[in-house]
């Protein structure tokens, strides 16, 4: 065997859906491709959604026998699918070794969004959120976040028979599904820049949102890198009843969350933040809470997003009426805070907000630690409600 054919043996092949338009580009230019044919490549990837290199056809022959060579197209492989009577569809992908992540689509009238994930479980021990109860296994990497929306577009184009690239189907991607964005930035930034590029996506900075339970240093952080539309869980309206519900914020309590809301403003493409707000039935869903609330945010430009819990298996929280979740509404809607309800989508498919779970071979221990999460936060509670 010649010296030539066994350096050839040893290349690694690279995941394409690894890079974003600028890594494409200095991949290419190792390679010898100048920089309009990593441009042509990046478009038939994320544009048209072609993982074969012989349909990409403005490509030359001997780039594309290079790719051949050298590269490959994969997204994560989709182990089931399920359809909502609503028209949500959820997706769950292999991600390997025992693990597997969804996503969900929710078509709209005026949109359609994609929720992705961005971990294989979720550390951060959120005590109402299904995806949480089942531990931490790993960091999604970018081809597997790009992955879930190169794949949804492609089976959502096909089936209605569109061939136009710029004819989309998602309009809006929220970083909302599995894990906790933050913690993988390395992996969600890259992800971000290609699905604001118009030669990747071409989405706007509006459109495409990061939800974060309340990292700050890694709000900054994003800001620097990809300041994208933010949405932040807040779930509580004071550190005692938050400390007890969201573990995360004993490292980051609630001044220190809302002074890197206030520093984020100063980049993001709208001028509010949204915060997310669970409502638990007896737990943080009184008129008492709500003006908290209002207070908290005070000096924070922001939204709220009420959204009902939606129960799952031994969670032991409940959804509140109906008659409260309108009245907390009413209370900071009167107070100056544009409030809003979130219509609850896909639940019968168990894809409705915190009820994402998957499949993932926990290394933390997590549920272990949640029973005992568990049972302070309801010896709190208890202690409230009394």
């Amino acid at each position: 065997m010649n010296e030539s054919v066994m350096k050839n043996e040893t290349i690694e092949r690279v995941n394409l859906l690894n890079f974003d338009v600028e890594g494409i580009k200095a991949w290419c230019a190792e390679h010898g491709e100048k920089p309009f044919r990593a441009v042509q490549l990046a478009r038939w990837i994320h544009r048209y959604c072609i993982d074969d290199f012989e349909l990409m056809t403005n490509l030359a022959k001997s780039f594309r026998a290079k790719l051949n060579d050298l590269a490959y197209i994969k997204a994560p492989v989709p182990i089931t699918e399920k359809k909502s009577a609503d028209g949500t569809r959820k997706w769950l992908f292999d991600v390997g070794n025992g693990n597997a992540v969804e996503a969900v689509f929710i078509p709209e009238d005026d949109r359609g969004t994609l929720c992705i994930s961005t971990q294989a479980g979720c550390a951060m021990g959120c005590l109402f959120c299904s995806t949480g109860k089942q531990g931490f296994n790993r960091n999604l990497e970018t081809s597997e976040i790009v992955g879930q929306l190169w794949y949804a577009e492609r089976e959502l184009r096909r089936e209605n028979g569109i061939t136009d690239p710029n004819d989309r189907i998602i309009s809006n991607v929220v970083l909302m599904g599995m894990g906790e964005p933050l913690q993988n930035l390395d992996n969600v930034i890259p992800a971000l820049k290609l699905f604001l590029d118009d030669n990747g996506y071409g989405l706007s900075r509006r459109r495409v949102t990061v939800s974060t339970s309340g990292l700050v240093n890694q709000m900054d952080k994003l800001g620097e890198a990809a300041p994208v539309a933010l949405a932040v869980s807040l779930h509580a309206p004071n550190d005692e009843l938050r400390d007890k519900i969201m573990p995360v914020n004993r490292k980051h309590p609630l001044d220190q969350l809302m002074a890197a809301c206030r520093r984020y403003l100063k980049v993001a493409p709208r001028d509010f933040i949204t915060f997310e707000y669970l409502m638990l039935g007896g737990v943080n869903d009184q008129p008492e809470h709500a003006r908290e609330l209002l207070r908290l945010v005070r000096n924070v430009p922001c939204k709220f997003n009420l959204i009902p819990f939606n129960p799952f298996p031994d969670s032991d929280l409940t959804k509140p009426e109906r008659e409260t979740v309108v009245r907390f509404c009413k209370i900071l809607n009167e107070g100056g805070v544009v409030t809003t309800i979130r219509k609850t989508r896909g639940d019968d498919i168990d894809a409705a907000c915190g009820q994402l779970a998957g499949e993932v071979k926990d290394r933390t221990r997590r549920a272990e630690r949640l029973v005992i999460q568990k049972q302070e936060a309801s010896d709190v509670l208890n202690v409230q409600n009394n």
